[in-house]
C-alpha cells in the first residue's frame, strides 16, 4: 500500500491546497509516485495542478459512487509530475447521495486499494469541514498532516482537529494518527508567530515538522499559472522549503516514524 495522508485543518484559509499541491510536486521531484485526491468541491487542488476541472469527464465524485475506477478518472498534472483525481462542483452533491449508500464512509478506501500498486504516496486535500467527504479521507488514511499558521485562533482549530482524529481512530480507522504539524505562511519578524511556534514545539514535540514554509509571493502566484509553486519558480524560498519538506517526510517514513 502507498502512504496515504490527509492534508486537513478544520480552519479555512490556512494553505491546505497549497501544501497538498506543492508537497506532491516536491515528492515527484525526488522520485516518488504521487496521486492527489481532491475532496474539496471547489476543485482548487485540481486547477492548481494544471488540470481544468470544467473539462473533466470523470471526477472523484464518480469514483465515490463507484461508477468508475481511479485508473479511469485520474489525470496527469501537465507540469507537476504526479496524477490528480480531480473534483468540481458536482462533488457537493455527493454528500446527499452518499448518505443512503452502503459503506458510505469507506468508498474512497476501496477505490485507493484498487490503485495501490501505482503509487508511493496518496495525498488527500480535504475540505475545511468535517463532512462525509472528509470522513472518507480520514477512514482510508494512515495519517493527517496539518498545515497551520502560527496565530492564536489556529491553536483553537487545532484542538478540534486533534479530537476528530482521536474519534476516527477509535471508531473507524485504527491506523489513523497525527503525522505532524507544518508551520506555513511563517514570518519570523512577527513576534506572535514566533511565540505560537514555540508553544507548538513545546506541546507537540517531534510532531512538529522541522521544515517551516515561509510566506512567499511566488507560491501565491503559481495557481494562476496552473502549476505548483515548486515548478513555477523552483529557486524561490517557498519552493525550496516544500522540496525540503518532501525530503523530511520521506525520511520520517523510511525511519519508521510514520507508517
Amino acid at each position: 500500500m502507498p502512504h496515504i495522508f490527509c492534508i486537513a485543518n478544520q480552519k479555512g484559509g490556512v494553505g491546505k491546497t497549497t501544501t497538498t499541491v506543492n508537497l506532491a510536486a516536491g515528492l515527484a521531484q525526488i522520485g516518488q509516485r504521487v496521486l492527489i485526491v481532491d475532496l474539496d468541491p471547489q476543485g482548487n487542488a485540481t486547477m492548481g495542478s494544471g488540470v481544468d476541472k470544467r473539462t473533466l469527464e470523470h471526477t472523484v465524485y464518480d469514483v465515490l459512487l463507484e461508477d468508475v475506477t481511479i485508473a479511469e478518472a485520474r489525470r496527469p498534472s501537465p507540469k507537476g509530475g504526479y496524477d490528480v483525481l480531480g473534483a468540481n462542483r458536482e462533488l457537493a452533491g455527493a454528500e446527499i447521495e452518499l448518505v443512503n449508500l452502503e459503506r458510505r464512509d469507506r468508498r474512497l478506501k476501496t477505490a485507493i486499494e484498487a490503485a495501490a500498486a501505482d503509487y508511493d504516496f496518496v495525498l488527500i486535500d480535504c475540505p475545511p469541514s468535517l463532512s462525509l467527504l472528509t470522513l472518507n479521507g480520514l477512514t482510508c488514511a494512515h495519517g493527517v498532516i496539518v498545515p497551520m499558521q502560527c496565530e492564536y485562533f489556529a491553536l483553537e482549530g487545532l484542538t478540534d482537529l486533534v479530537n476528530t482524529v482521536k474519534q476516527v481512530h477509535a471508531n473507524l480507522n485504527r491506523e489513523l494518527q497525527l503525522i505532524g504539524l507544518l508551520r506555513v505562511m511563517f514570518d519570523p519578524r512577527i513576534t506572535l508567530q514566533q511565540q505560537v511556534s514555540d508553544q507548538l514545539k513545546s506541546h507537540f514535540g517531534d510532531k512538529v515538522f522541522n521544515t517551516v514554509i515561509p510566506r512567499n509571493v511566488r507560491l501565491a502566484e503559481a495557481p494562476s499559472h496552473g502549476m505548483p509553486g515548486v515548478v513555477f519558480d523552483r529557486s524561490s524560498k517557498g519552493a525550496q522549503a516544500f522540496i525540503e519538506f518532501a525530503q523530511e517526510l520521506v525520511e520520517r517514513v523510511r525511519g519508521g516514524q510514520v507508517r
